[in-house]
């Protein structure tokens, strides 16, 4: 990322950059800290089908992260239990750099939606910073089944108001 960094990193996200959003998810260091993946990570038919799915999903805003024109991650809002969620993912290559704050920032811009909550791996330090960072506050903590480590784990709740 340049020194001239944009001022809107988000765009709605559209069905041609599933593809490309899709070689996130096969990252074996990206899915181990993302934990809470698809029992297969690498059916590409099936992560076509539910993204499809859920760009229809007016509950769902899915947003596409580019710097310069590339493609860099991905940020969504849903719907889980009642709650609004959030959830983002940043390509390997761009962890560090500040992108994932500026996102979170931004598409809180657009989703006003309090609470809104985020879920994040015990041991992913990196995201926990990201949610603190913009203002979101730990308020509990659960156990899951993490399908990219098998076995369960401990998840942190963080909450918006």
């Amino acid at each position: 990322m340049t020194n001239d960094k944009p001022d809107k990193i988000l765009r709605p996200t559209v069905i041609s950059d599933l593809d490309f959003l899709f070689q996130f998810q096969i990252d074996k260091e990206g899915a181990y800290l993302a934990a809470f993946m698809p029992k297969d990570p690498g059916d590409k038919p099936a992560y076509l089908k539910k993204y499809r799915k859920l760009l229809d999903d007016p509950t769902v805003n899915n947003q596409t992260i580019c710097i310069d024109n590339i493609i860099v991650g991905s940020i969504a809002k849903f719907l889980m239990a009642g709650d609004t969620e959030i959830t983002y993912w940043i390509d390997r290559k761009y962890w560090g750099q500040g992108i994932a704050t500026k996102a979170l920032k931004e598409f809180l811009e657009i989703v006003t939606i309090r609470p809104i909550f985020g879920r994040v791996a015990f041991d992913n330090f990196g995201s926990q910073k990201v949610l603190e960072k913009c203002g979101f506050l730990k308020i509990g903590s659960d156990k899951g089944f993490a399908n990219a480590r098998q076995k369960e784990i401990e998840e942190f709740i963080y909450k918006l108001n």
